[in-house]
């Protein structure tokens, strides 16, 4: 499986950036990700903590 260039704790930054209010295109832009990509994390750690993305990477 291909290894991520970016690591829980970098994806969950981008995200709340998008929840300060960034818009997501900016955001996929300036990171150079896809559309599906971006929302595939948005459904994946939106909401979360780095804490709590540590804890979920241990089960």
């Amino acid at each position: 499986m291909k290894r991520s260039r970016f690591s829980d704790e970098q994806i969950i930054g981008i995200l709340k950036e998008h929840q300060a209010g960034l818009s997501a295109v900016d955001l996929r832009r300036k990171y150079g990700v896809s559309d599906a990509t971006f929302y595939k994390w948005r459904s994946k750690y939106g909401g979360m903590e780095v804490a709590e993305a540590k804890r979920l990477k241990a089960l």
